[in-house]
């Protein structure tokens, strides 16, 4: 029999879009979060309120769930393998999260399993960091392992003075270098795969950044036949090398010369993904629901021939006002508020979605709907 109550540990717009999906079939919600009123409790989730790495309140949401899931990765991942061994069923795999939580060991794992990455080695002083931007031409990232996103943790390193600048902003932080990789295009796909082993394959779609975080989705990616059937194929093979149940995304590059290399892997459901809700026939989260619960996973054609998702950020830091919400439903667009406040700069407040038959004309409605809202 699949799980009943779904434990998430926390409670965001991932946890609220979770819970969204997992009430019309059937579960219970019950999510750690640390924000009184926190998103997924606004859609019917019980909330423990507590930080994300609270011992007590895990245990807590452990004896109150059938099945533990996360929506971000920055967790206790040995925390979450002692609950896995006292029965409770975590997904995915403590040993995964743990791994892609050292984004270092992730690049090996990658690099072991045989998927395409940029050149990388561990800097463990000054003299392996300056080696390492010789070997790697004179161009590369300073990475820390633990705790980056949205670009934080990353820096790019062109000359032995940025290195200087580098080393000391990331002062007595594990590091490792990476060799930068001239893209023309970042995508991404999300592969959903269940405790049975069932696997499912999203669209290759292509993700528009701007400060380092995604602002925009385009489904599907406007790349050619081939690179989009390597970007399916890379993917899978990651999701089958890893241990665990449910959606993953897989973030990659496209080259000038046609190559796709894999960037990074985010073990849940993705910001890349949140076109499916709207724009597939089985939302990501939806599946993310089937995958850890043992139900069959569901199609992942797009039901429409182009998407497009557009980030709702936060422009300037002040009270919450979603001002404009009709509006933009007037230019197509299905608009998904998370509940949050305050406002804050580059905070994801929400996000939009239109569908139709082309992505220029979808593209065009879908930056006309967001200039409709205020937040």
């Amino acid at each position: 029999m699949p799980a009943k109550v779904i434990g998430i540990v926390g409670g965001g717009q991932l946890g609220r879009m979770l819970t969204e999906a997992a009430t019309p079939m059937g579960f219970k919600v019950a999510v750690v979060d640390p924000g009184e009123n926190c998103p997924a409790k606004q859609v019917g989730a019980e909330q423990i309120v507590a930080e994300l790495h609270d011992e007590k309140a895990l245990h807590e949401l452990a004896s109150k769930v059938d099945v533990i899931t996360i929506e971000i990765e920055h967790v206790d991942a040995k925390l979450l393998a002692e609950i896995n061994e006292l029965g409770k069923p975590v997904h995915p795999a403590p040993a995964t999260i743990a791994m892609i939580q050292d984004k270092f060991a992730q690049k090996q794992f990658l690099h072991k399993a045989g998927i395409a990455v940029a050149d990388f080695v561990e800097v463990t002083n000054e003299a392996s960091a300056k080696k390492a931007l010789q070997d790697f031409g004179g161009k590369m990232l300073l990475k820390t392992r633990f705790g980056a996103y949205d670009g934080r943790g990353n820096m790019v390193i062109s000359s032995e003075e940025d290195l200087a600048k580098g080393l000391e902003f990331f002062k007595n932080q594990p590091l490792y270098a990476e060799k930068f990789v001239p893209f023309v295009k970042e995508l991404a796909v999300m592969v959903a795969r269940s405790t049975t082993g069932e696997t499912a394959v999203y669209p290759v779609v292509e993700t528009i950044q701007e400060r380092n975080i995604c602002v925009e989705v385009l489904a599907p990616a406007p790349i050619d036949n081939s690179a989009r059937e390597t970007a399916k194929k890379l993917a899978l093979q990651v999701v089958e090398n890893m241990e665990g149940a449910g959606v993953y995304g897989i973030e990659m590059f496209l080259t000038d010369d046609e190559q796709v290399i894999v960037n990074e892997i985010a073990p849940r459901v993705h910001n890349s993904g949140h076109y499916t809700i709207e724009g597939c026939e089985t939302s990501q989260f939806e599946q993310h629901i089937r995958a850890i619960t043992g139900l069959p996973l569901g199609p992942t054609s797009l039901v429409a021939p182009a998407a497009v998702m557009v980030n709702i950020l936060g422009e300037r830091d002040g009270e919450t006002l979603n001002e404009g919400l009709d509006t933009a439903k007037d230019h197509g667009a299905t608009v998904h508020m998370y509940g949050k406040a305050p406002t804050k700069i580059d905070r994801k407040m929400g996000h939009l979605t239109v569908t139709g038959e082309d992505l220029e004309t979808v593209k065009v409605k879908a930056e006309a709907a967001r200039k409709a809202i205020t937040v």
